[in-house]
């Protein structure tokens, strides 16, 4: 699995484990990421790929490199889908 791929599963589970904000975001804290047992079936390095989509700023939370135990509090937003700009024209062309 490319690194792509990753980040994507990693968005579905915090989707899947999360809660969503009323902005459309979803937290999450590490420790139930971490904890999960389908994210570590999944997930060879969850941390690395936790890295990954920050870098790529698909989410957010504090600090560079999370460990477990330490960190199992720190929270982490995955930020709101944008909605396609085809999907907005659309709607407003309906109403």
């Amino acid at each position: 699995m490319n690194v792509e791929e990753e980040v994507e599963r990693l968005k579905e589970e915090i989707q899947r484990l999360g809660k969503i904000q009323p902005d459309g975001s979803y937290k999450v804290t590490f420790g139930v990421l971490f904890n999960d047992d389908r994210c570590a079936n999944i997930f060879e390095a969850l941390v690395g790929t936790l890295r990954a989509a920050k870098k790529r700023k698909f989410l957010t939370y504090d600090g560079e490199l999370l460990l477990q135990g330490v960190h199992d509090n720190v929270e982490i937003v995955l930020k709101p889908t944008p909605v396609p700009a085809a999907a907005v024209a659309a709607t407003a062309e309906s109403s």
